[in-house]
């Protein structure tokens, strides 16, 4: 009770510290949408869930079964805490691990507390120094698996840099600082709380190097402010949340047994969300198509121009003409699905015409590279000055799951309506992953349009499951999947036929226009 009253008094005591004790990749040849293994789909009696490739996972009722696996790092200033931290990354060695640091979570400084800090009179071992409430939300919004922006903080102008960083959520994330224990909603966060323990002389050797060769600092300043603040901030909040950690780690990143026992801890976490792949060929069978999916109309056009593209002999010229002359069409079609309201303007002639125009924000496109990249002009021809968003997304050759490589989208991407596309989609796999990205960067089910040249089954079963506000718009689809995944009949490899990839000696780049 002694110990309690001792950290919670004197100035600036802080009423939420301290619960009681009891509280306590290979890339691929090819870039089309497939896997090579059995496509890491859950059937279930309602949905199809996505349940690999990156988090958040989900169980057979469509909720999400685990959350990330959250670490804390606690521990004095320059104790060892991101060593700590990149030893566990490295030995854990799975793929999607997050490193957050709490020293991106400094309050913006006032111009008087920015003249303290310039003279080394300004507490930033203090709580009151930290946002605790934009690192609670951000740890929350990542452990969710969602994307969230981090701020840059620059120590040597003491303040945020104008642009922040986009992190994803991932399976494992590690979060350090050294008030990682000095907040309850923080500690709610954590599944895995570990102190670093180093002696006080070897901090102040590192602090003193890293501080005047890291920041600017003079060796003076550094003493001062150490001895000032540094030493009784830890003394007084710091040193007592070791007693809330369940692992301590003397001697920090040297300490490689207590880094494994904890490695093999949060391995046997993991492996609990891990869940066994389903193959959905047979489920889709017989099952009639979803009312989101809208399929061109099978005019002689449309059908002639199936038959040219889906020919083995057509040139690539005449396959390159024809997709696009498809993809315009595609196109065209899924902009009618966007909302509109009524609006009436006036004709030369001076008369009213009652018209219609688009009831929204903004319209963003996003392709799934590769083969998407080339709808990309059929929609910059009939939309003006639309935002452009890019996906790479590629199979594990190991463990088969599609994984995310690459992503650029365009900002406030989440009040858009995004038409998402991809040439072809056999088991949905990877249109799902893309989907699912959108969604983390907060953009609406229902105003994510699908569009695909052709589609299996399979896909337009697994993507409607999946996410049953999403529209799907496409030219054909086609009944069968193969044990490698191609739709059958299908058109082959759509972009290794349009960008000459992979093709017979008799075709070259100088066939296109």
């Amino acid at each position: 009770a002694a110990q309690r009253c001792d950290i919670c008094g004197g100035e600036g005591s802080l009423d939420r510290l301290l619960p009681s004790v009891s509280s306590g990749l290979s890339p691929r040849k090819r870039t089309t949408s497939r896997c090579k293994s059995e496509p890491p789909l859950l059937r279930t009696s309602k949905r199809t869930i996505y349940t690999a490739g990156r988090p958040p996972w989900y169980n057979e009722h469509g909720a999400q079964s685990k959350e990330a696996f959250v670490i804390g790092l606690c521990g004095g200033s320059a104790s060892g805490k991101t060593t700590v931290a990149r030893k566990i990354i490295e030995a854990l060695d799975v793929p999607w691990v997050v490193l957050l640091s709490m020293d991106s979570f400094y309050k913006v400084l006032s111009e008087e507390e920015q003249a303290r800090a310039a003279s080394n009179d300004y507490n930033f071992d203090h709580p009151d120094a930290f946002d605790f409430g934009l690192l609670v939300y951000t740890l929350r919004k990542l452990k969710q698996g969602k994307s969230v922006k981090i701020p840059v903080y620059d120590f040597t102008m003491h303040g945020r840099q104008k642009e922040w960083k986009t992190v994803y959520g991932a399976s494992v994330i590690i979060f350090e600082g050294i008030m990682a224990f000095a907040d309850k909603e923080l500690l709610k966060l954590l599944d895995m709380k570990i102190f670093v323990d180093t002696d006080s002389d070897i901090r102040l050797v590192r602090r003193l190097r890293r501080d005047i060769t890291e920041r600017g600092r003079d060796i003076e300043g550094v003493i001062k402010q150490y001895n000032k603040f540094v030493k009784p901030s830890f003394e007084q909040y710091i040193e007592p949340t070791m007693r809330l950690a369940d692992i301590v780690v003397p001697r920090g990143g040297g300490n490689m047994v207590a880094i494994d026992l904890i490695v093999q801890h949060v391995h046997s976490q993991l492996e609990e969300v891990s869940f066994r792949a389903v193959a959905l060929a047979s489920a889709h069978q017989a099952q009639p198509l979803p009312q989101t999916l809208c399929v061109l109309e099978s005019t002689p056009q449309v059908r002639g121009m199936h038959t040219i593209i889906r020919n083995r002999e057509t040139s690539r010229d005449e396959f390159i003409f024809y997709s696009k002359r498809l993809m315009r069409l595609l196109i065209e079609r899924a902009l009618s699905f966007l909302p509109s309201q009524v609006h009436v303007v006036q004709t030369p002639q001076g008369q009213d015409y009652e018209g219609r125009i688009f009831h929204g924000k903004r319209i963003t496109g996003v392709s799934i590279l590769r083969a998407g990249e080339t709808m990309e002009p059929a929609l910059r021809a009939v939309c003006k000055d639309v935002r452009i968003g890019k996906i790479l997304i590629q199979t594990n050759q190991d463990t088969g799951e599609p994984e995310l490589h690459y992503l650029r989208l365009p900002k406030d991407i989440s009040e858009d309506h995004v038409i998402l596309m991809d040439c072809t989609v056999s088991t949905g796999a990877a249109a799902m992953m893309a989907v699912r990205v959108l969604l983390d960067h907060d953009v609406q089910e229902e105003k994510i349009l699908l569009v695909s040249l052709l589609m299996a089954e399979m896909g337009v079963h697994s993507v409607a499951y999946a996410f049953p506000q999403v529209k799907i718009i496409t030219t054909a689809v086609d009944k069968k999947v193969n044990n490698v995944f191609h739709i059958i009949p299908g058109i082959g490899n759509f972009g290794d036929r349009y960008f000459g990839t992979d093709a017979p000696p008799d075709w070259s780049d100088g066939d296109m226009d």
